[in-house]
């Protein structure tokens, strides 16, 4: 039986981030994985981390309206103060994983531009000079001078996500 596992998101990097996690922690399991883009129902830019989490909880509510799966998969961007970060939701069966990224502190001008309404990977194409590297490897591939990327970072997220179903006995 292979798993549908679908994701609240059409964002390339997000997607990745999901399937090699699953192909990590589930290496006999056919898989099969799906982006959708569905609403978050919060601003562009989430700027609290309750308001993110808002976001990615919308997500998983109307991506579960788009269709049946094993796992629903939401990740949703914001800032927590002077850091960003990312909230993951993962439902299966009615049971809810969750956890935080990693947090990274941003550059003056860009908590500054994103206090104008902007949006970090904008911002972040614009102070470095590059091309839609949200769907790339974002803000952290930028200031990690590519030491980690988004998708890398977002996967060990994914996995404490998990948690609940890599250990049903306790949860």
């Amino acid at each position: 039986m292979v798993w549908q596992i679908l994701v609240a998101s059409a964002n390339p990097a997000k997607i990745r981030a999901v399937e090699q996690c699953f192909q990590v922690n589930f290496p006999e399991q056919a898989i099969a994985v799906r982006g959708i883009s569905v609403p978050s129902g919060v601003a562009e830019q989430p700027l609290s981390s309750e308001e993110t989490y808002a976001g990615a909880k919308n997500r998983l509510m109307a991506l579960k309206q788009q269709g049946a799966a094993d796992f629903y998969v939401a990740i949703e961007a914001g800032l927590d103060g002077e850091m960003t970060f990312a909230w993951m939701l993962i439902e299966h069966q009615g049971k809810l994983g969750k956890a935080r990224s990693a947090s990274l502190m941003l550059p003056k001008a860009a908590l500054q531009a994103l206090e104008q309404g902007q949006e970090l990977g904008d911002v972040m194409d614009e102070l470095f000079g590059t091309q839609n590297i949200k769907q790339a490897g974002g803000a952290i591939g930028l200031l990690t001078q590519n030491r980690l990327s988004r998708s890398g970072v977002y996967q060990q997220a994914l996995t404490l996500a998990l948690i609940p179903f890599l250990n049903p006995d306790w949860f």
